[in-house]
């Protein structure tokens, strides 16, 4: 090894340094979502291109992903961390080049989507996998609450300042701060060093590269309460997903376009991750991580499906969107800590991959589906005359934006009942107990970095 890599941090230290970096990329990338959206709504007026620029992240993220968590494992940690960073970032610099010509079109996002959810693929194998070298098992769950603080802090100002500038400076102003931010994240890799595992010699043919993108899924399979706990991720994230494709739009139709009135619910939201990743960090979350995430799951559906639909004002929005966003933060650092805790470092790369791709393989439809749902079916029913729609209007009201509500009401009502069914299956609610803990030993890892 170099010395100037020995003189780099390692361990909790570099994690805090590139934890900071991913902090304020983070910001700006919560400012060019939230901008874009309004663009969005205010050019078409529309849920279903929504839907379709969720699908055109989604789909490629996940068809990627198992390749990407091939290469994760074989490759350097913090150059795969990196080469999704670069990639996320050159899409909005595409953006911005379209917005100052004068040539952004909405399918234009479609397109950078693609990009984004290709290069994305890299990003949560890569770094999941490294948080596993450089942070021991005990603070697993914590640095997954660090990195929910990162993701959800943010959002306390980004949405506001983001309808601030966009009245000011316009969508290009959002955009180029956005671009400064994100190199934020790649800049702070090159100041720490990342741990390798101790990695076999790979053969690099296709059918070698075939053999281990199966790998993962040969892996969860032959563990029945890993594929059961993923099941029940993958029928949850298909009603999380309609709901949430739908929360937008619902929020400025029933508010006549006030983009502060959806920036107040989403710092909410923001305050309610913030919260959450908090009380994660320092708590360590529940020692019975299953139980953690069923009771999250649980009162996140119910929360959320019931405040989102039936309110009707920013405050109960706002009431909702804090409650699930602090469920779901002690949901996801149960989750990861768990996997952390069961999978073998130097395989965690194909196996987190597979494992986020049989969570959210239905996402993509999810999400495409949902806009034309609620533009040619909820919406239209619940501002007719039909007797569904009045009798719904009694819970959801009706108007612009109610067709939508009743979707978040139905979504929340149906993963209730999932979450509910999940923890009463044996093999699932004993899964800490069922599957052995894979300690990280000092001897899989080697002091070879980048």
């Amino acid at each position: 090894m170099e010395e100037n890599e020995i003189n780099k941090p390692t361990g909790m230290k570099a994690f805090m340094i590139i934890w900071f970096g991913r902090l304020i990329s983070i910001f700006g990338s919560m400012m060019t979502g939230f901008a874009l959206m309004i663009w969005i709504w205010t050019t078409t007026g529309e849920a279903t291109p929504f839907a379709i620029f969720g699908f055109a992240y989604f789909a490629p993220l996940l068809i990627a992903t198992p390749l990407a968590g091939v290469y994760v494992d074989r490759w350097n940690r913090k150059f795969s961390m990196m080469l999704g960073d670069l990639g996320a970032g050159g899409a909005t610099v595409i953006v911005y080049l379209l917005v100052i010509t004068g040539n952004l079109e909405v399918w234009h996002l479609y397109i950078t989507g693609v990009v984004s959810g290709f290069f994305g693929a890299f990003q949560f194998p890569a770094f999941s996998a490294s948080i596993t070298l450089m942070v021991s098992k005990e603070n697993y769950a914590r640095a997954s609450g660090l990195m929910s603080l990162a993701d959800t802090s943010s959002g306390l100002i980004a949405p506001v300042l983001a309808a601030t500038i966009l009245a000011i400076g316009g969508i290009q102003t959002v955009l180029l701060i956005d671009i400064f931010t994100f190199s934020a994240a790649v800049g702070t890799l090159f100041i720490v060093r990342i741990p390798e595992p101790v990695k076999e010699k790979v053969k690099g043919s296709l059918k070698d590269i075939f053999k281990e993108t199966t790998y993962g899924f040969k892996y969860i399979l032959k563990r029945r309460s890993l594929l059961g706990l993923l099941t029940v991720f993958l029928v949850i994230n298909i009603f999380f997903t309609i709901g949430n494709t739908v929360r937008t739009p619902m929020i400025l139709a029933r508010t006549g376009n006030n983009s502060y009135a959806l920036a107040s619910v989403q710092t909410a939201a923001a305050l309610g991750g913030v919260v959450g990743g908090s009380l994660l960090a320092l708590w360590g979350g529940p020692k019975k991580r299953i139980r953690g995430i069923f009771v999250c799951m649980l009162f996140s559906s119910l929360i959320g499906g019931v405040m989102m639909g039936i309110g009707r004002s920013v405050l109960i929005w706002g009431i909702g969107s804090f409650a699930v966003s602090f469920l779901m933060v002690i949901l996801g650092g149960c989750s990861q800590s768990f996997w952390q805790s069961k999978v073998a470092p130097e395989i965690q790369g194909k196996v987190f991959a597979t494992r986020r791709l049989l969570a959210q393989l239905a996402i993509p439809v999810a999400s495409l589906v949902a806009g034309p749902m609620a533009d040619k079916v909820f919406e239209p029913m619940m501002n007719g005359s039909s007797s569904t729609g009045t009798t719904f209007g009694l819970l959801v009201g009706n108007g612009v934006g109610s067709g939508m509500a009743l979707m978040y009401l139905l979504t929340g009502l149906f993963g209730t009942v999932i979450a509910l069914v999940g923890y009463n299956i044996k093999h699932i609610r004993e899964a800490e107990d069922i599957l052995p803990d894979n300690d990280v030993k000092s001897d899989a890892v080697t002091t070879a970095s980048c």
